[in-house]
């Protein structure tokens, strides 16, 4: 099992740009009425409307890797919410009261908050440039 952690970061990345795409699907079919939808939400109703923004633009920067944990948090909180309010009076089960999917993307957003970001992210590609020009350099250091 050891020869797995070597592809934990590769495997954490992947997976956040999976479940990052899938929630932004969410948000693309609810916000303008594609992929599926009968129809787009009405803009500004609460909560469909207001949902569908967090999952469009929570969903994209998890995808992208930028700022991955906070938007992860939101995602994971607004996944709990609409459990908690639509599928829960139903039944406490996700299995019985239709909210499977709101609590495995709770979970999913949990753990990519936790796990941070892995492999593949934008965030990475600022963070080697400004450790380089926060770091004093080595002749700066020097006594002369």
């Amino acid at each position: 099992m050891y020869r797995l952690d070597s592809a934990r970061d590769h495997v954490l990345g992947l997976f956040r740009i999976v479940v990052g795409f899938l929630f932004a699907c969410h948000g693309l079919k609810t916000l303008f009425g594609v992929l599926g939808a009968k129809a787009p939400a009405v803009v500004g109703t609460w909560p469909g409307w207001w949902a569908a923004l967090i999952q469009l633009v929570g969903g994209a920067l998890v995808l992208l890797g930028i700022g991955t944990r906070v938007a992860a948090l939101i995602c994971s909180g607004s996944m709990a919410y609409a459990y908690f309010s639509s599928h829960a009076p139903d039944g406490l089960l996700p299995i019985g009261n239709g909210g499977e999917p709101a609590t495995l993307f709770c979970w999913a957003f949990l753990l990519i908050a936790f796990t941070g970001p892995g492999r593949f992210a934008l965030s990475s590609l600022v963070v080697p440039a400004r450790s380089r020009a926060e770091s004093p350099s080595v002749s700066a250091t020097r006594t002369e």
